[in-house]
C-alpha cells in the first residue's frame, strides 16, 4: 500500500515529492487544491511537474474554494505561476485528465491497509472527505500536514497561510478527530536553504539539473530578496517528518485554530499542558535540522541527475 499527497502545487511542493519518493515510498495518488495559486493555476504546475519528472502516479482535481469565505492564494509573494524561478520554468504539457479528487480518495481509502497522507496545503480536500464519507475517513491513520503556527504567522502576523486560506477545513478536519500531525512554520525555519545550495543541484548533470536548480534558486530568493541569508524549507521539512519520523520529535497537544477576528482568523493555538486541555493532536516540536538538510537536498540532486 502506497501513501497520498494533497498539495498546492508550488516548488516546495514538488521538492516534497521529491523527497517522498527518493525515500522509495510508493504515491498512491496526488489531489491537489486551491492554494499557492488558483486551482487552474495548480493544475497547469502539476501537469507540468508531471511532464518534466515523469510522474506515474494518477492526479486528480480537487477543491477550488475554502469551506468558507474569499479565496486566497500566496501569488503575491510567489507570482502568477505560483512557482519563482531564476530562469527556467515547467514545461508546456496537455492538461490533466479531469479526474475528480473526492472520488479518487474514496475508492483509495476503500483499499486495505494503512492509509497516510501528506498534505501540503489548506486541508480543503481532506475537509469534504470527512464531511461527505466520515466512514471512510475515519480510515486514514496519518495525517501529516504542513501548516499553522505555533508562535506566530506568516501570511498575517497571527496565521500560517494554509491554516489562513481554509480555517474551517482545518477546525472540521480537527472536530473529526483524524490523526493530525502538524509541521508548522516554527519547526520548518529550522531547516533554511541558502542560495550556494542550488549549486550541487545544477552541478548533477541530468536532463532536469538546470529546471530543478532555477525553481530551487528562484524559492530561495523568496527570502533572500527580504534581506534574510537564507529561506525556510517548508513543505520537503513536512515530507522529511513523513519519510523519517526518526529526525523529528513530536508532541502530543491540543490544537484549535480561530475562526473569527481581523487579525486572529486562521491562528492555530496550541496547548500542551495536560492540565488545560484534553489533546487531539500531535505537533512536530523539534527536527535535526541537518539531517533533514541532508534528506532534502539528497531528494532534489538525485532528482537532479536522471
Amino acid at each position: 500500500m502506497g501513501v497520498w499527497i494533497d498539495t498546492d502545487m508550488g516548488f516546495d511542493d514538488i521538492a516534497a515529492i521529491m523527497v517522498v519518493t527518493n525515500a522509495e515510498l510508493d504515491i498512491d495518488g496526488v489531489s491537489l487544491v486551491f492554494g499557492n495559486a488558483p486551482l487552474p493555476r495548480v493544475r497547469t504546475n502539476a501537469a507540468g511537474a508531471a511532464k518534466a519528472f515523469g510522474w506515474k502516479f494518477s492526479i486528480h482535481t480537487g477543491r477550488d474554494m475554502p469551506v468558507l469565505g474569499k479565496l486566497e492564494t500566496a501569488q503575491a509573494i510567489l507570482g502568477e505561476s505560483g512557482i519563482p524561478t531564476t530562469g527556467r520554468r515547467l514545461p508546456p504539457a496537455p492538461i490533466l485528465p479531469d479526474s475528480d479528487a473526492f472520488v479518487a480518495l474514496c475508492r483509495w481509502l476503500e483499499l486495505e491497509g494503512p492509509h497516510r497522507i501528506l498534505a501540503l496545503g489548506p486541508l480543503t480536500n481532506i475537509a469534504a472527505l470527512v464531511l461527505a464519507r466520515p466512514d471512510l475517513s475515519a480510515r486514514i491513520t496519518e495525517l501529516v500536514w504542513m501548516g499553522g503556527g505555533v508562535t506566530s504567522g506568516n501570511h498575517t502576523a497571527s496565521a500560517e497561510f494554509n491554516a489562513l486560506a481554509d480555517p474551517e477545513a482545518l477546525a472540521i478536519v480537527i472536530a473529526h478527530k483524524l490523526p493530525l500531525r502538524m509541521v508548522d512554520l516554527d519547526l520548518c525555519r529550522k531547516v533554511l536553504a541558502k542560495p550556494e545550495d542550488a549549486d550541487p543541484v545544477r552541478a548533477a548533470g541530468g536532463a532536469n539539473a538546470e529546471l530543478i536548480a532555477d525553481m530551487f534558486a528562484g524559492y530561495i530568493r523568496i527570502g533572500t530578496s527580504r534581506g534574510r541569508p537564507s529561506m525556510a524549507i517548508y513543505d520537503p521539512s513536512a515530507a522529511v517528518a513523513f519519510v523519517a519520523p526518526q529526525v523529528v520529535s513530536f508532541r502530543p497537544a491540543r490544537i484549535d485554530v480561530e475562526l473569527q477576528g481581523q487579525h486572529t482568523r486562521g491562528r492555530t493555538v496550541v496547548e500542551t499542558r495536560t492540565t488545560h486541555a484534553t489533546f487531539n493532536a500531535q505537533f512536530a516540536a523539534d527536527i535535526d535540522a541537518d539531517m533533514a538538510r541532508v534528506i532534502i537536498l539528497a531528494a532534489l540532486v538525485n532528482e537532479a541527475r536522471k
